[in-house]
């Protein structure tokens, strides 16, 4: 049986002993569940509603990320949002994360597929899952046609102002295009510039969406987890609670277990 896929880790890179703390909490539990773990965060967080803070930086953010990788042996995943950035930040990272809002920029899927890195694609909240065939050709058009090592991942997409909706049928539709498909159960219950210029959400929802999207069929789970998410910079609304992270897990690895009989 394939051991479920966890992408996982605060946002946004704050402070060091965050992500330290967050990283050995999700190793121990992976660990003891069989699943395995790709930790994730981010070293700038670019795409903003409003001008606040976006993280510690491209530097001392692969610094960070370069020490999880060595003290807990975990593969790393991290956004990038330029072309340029694609080069360095794999000498860290295992695999490269292009943002929803710029699954479409062909420059930036193509410079990270040049890396030979995993490149896992989010899935724009504005594009139906048909769409996502362009990103696999973008990328697969410099690996001489292979389309392995592309991942792609669903995160909600756009219902009129300050909400997001799941089509369930939609990883479905992913699925037949042969690539792994992830399911982003923080990100699918943000509320989008809720708050006066700040993305709002309800992590309450999470364990749900998590549950419906395992039911239908997914390779892989993308989960925010931060110790104190009120306290974080970004997407303080629907990130998991690290204490609760082993209890939702538990219920992921029951629900996929018993999919990968049907």
């Amino acid at each position: 049986m394939k051991p479920l896929l966890l992408i996982a880790g605060p946002c946004a890179i704050e402070r060091r002993d965050i992500v330290m703390q967050t990283a050995e909490r999700l190793r121990e539990v992976c660990g003891r569940l069989g699943m395995t773990l790709y930790f994730k965060s981010s070293f700038d967080k670019a795409n903003r509603t409003s001008a606040s803070a976006r993280g510690i930086g491209m530097d001392e953010g692969l610094k960070i990320l370069q020490e999880v990788k060595e003290q807990f042996s975990l593969p790393i995943v991290t956004d990038v949002h330029e072309s340029w950035q694609c080069a360095p930040v794999s000498e860290v990272a295992d695999v490269l994360q292009i943002p929803a809002f710029l699954s479409r920029q062909t420059d930036l899927l193509q410079a990270a597929a040049r890396t030979g890195r995993i490149v896992n694609v989010k899935k724009g909240q504005f594009m139906a899952p048909w769409d996502m065939r362009g990103a696999i050709d973008k990328i697969a058009a410099v690996r001489d046609g292979r389309q392995d090592g592309i991942w792609l991942t669903e995160r909600g997409s756009s219902f009129g102002y300050g909400r997001l909706v799941v089509d369930m049928t939609g990883l479905v539709e992913m699925r037949r295009f042969g690539c792994p498909v992830i399911f982003d159960a923080t990100h699918s219950v943000q509320q989008p510039s809720s708050q006066q210029g700040i993305t709002g959400g309800n992590r309450e929802m999470v364990p749900h969406l998590m549950r419906a999207a395992l039911a239908v069929g997914v390779d892989g789970l993308f989960l925010e987890v931060h110790p104190r998410p009120e306290e974080a910079i970004s997407d303080a609304a629907n990130q998991v609670r690290l204490s609760d992270i082993e209890h939702i897990l538990q219920q992921a690895k029951q629900i996929h277990e018993l999919t990968q009989t049907l």
